[in-house]
């Protein structure tokens, strides 16, 4: 069942099973308050299983384009379009959460980015191959990212 995240008063609704579900609920409500500021637009999750094509979508361009494979199990999935782009984004149980954001132009970004909630380690999978930025956020405390460009097309 879809769910509308509340960034005012953050939830860990669908993150239960998370170790630090509390820190993922705040960096899921700190990407809604983003999209709602920058585009006007209602964060609204689904539970993984209900949206098999979103999830297929991300790990096949993890796969295609960096033979990345995460380990950790699938919590939460979004799709939509924002100010030019298509956006998905995949919340994981270990706290990770991968976007990718794909400029619907020729010649518009195309990335991949990995956050990490606070208190959560690096994925062994990421650690070697990607060095994380930390940024200060309200919501979620510290939080770690990287990405990188997308050379394909999908």
């Amino acid at each position: 069942m879809p769910y509308t995240v509340d960034f005012d008063n953050v939830s860990t609704i669908g993150l239960e099973s998370s170790p630090v579900a509390e820190a993922l609920a705040g960096l899921r409500a700190n990407e809604a308050r983003y999209y709602k500021n920058k585009y006007d637009h209602a964060f609204t999750v689904q539970p993984a299983s209900d949206a098999s094509e979103v999830l297929a979508s991300v790990t096949r361009i993890l796969s295609e384009e960096r033979d990345i494979v995460i380990s950790a199990r699938p919590l939460e999935v979004t799709s939509f379009e924002a100010g030019g782009f298509r956006m998905a984004y995949v919340f994981y149980e270990s706290g990770l959460s991968v976007n990718v954001m794909y400029g619907i132009e020729d010649g518009t970004k195309r990335a991949v980015g990995f956050k990490l909630s606070e208190g959560m380690d690096v994925p062994e999978e990421l650690a070697s191959r990607f060095k994380f930025a930390r940024q200060k956020s309200k919501l979620a405390g510290e939080i770690r990212g990287s990405y990188f460009v997308i050379k394909g097309e999908y």
